[in-house]
């Protein structure tokens, strides 16, 4: 795990794209500017498309941590409200 401190976690492992960044974004719309977020989703496709979306939509990647698993979490901070 990462030694980010995170606000808030959403998992869209279950979701496939694009409902993979819709489900994050959601999530990171209900935040506070400046809140972080980790977002833990499957490799493949969400890992390619879901920090370039996020940071299109102007917000800060701080990580993305391969939990070795399958799995990856992305530390998302909230720029802008």
């Amino acid at each position: 795990m990462a030694d980010i401190a995170f606000d808030e976690e959403v998992d869209i492992t279950d979701k496939v794209c694009p409902l993979t960044f819709v489900k994050a974004k959601v999530t990171l719309d209900e935040l506070d500017e400046g809140q972080i977020l980790a977002i833990r989703m499957n490799d493949g496709e969400p890992v390619q498309n879901v920090p370039r979306s996020i940071k299109d939509e102007g917000h800060q990647i701080l990580k993305l941590e391969d939990n070795e698993d399958g799995t990856y979490t992305l530390y998302v901070k909230k720029v802008g409200d």
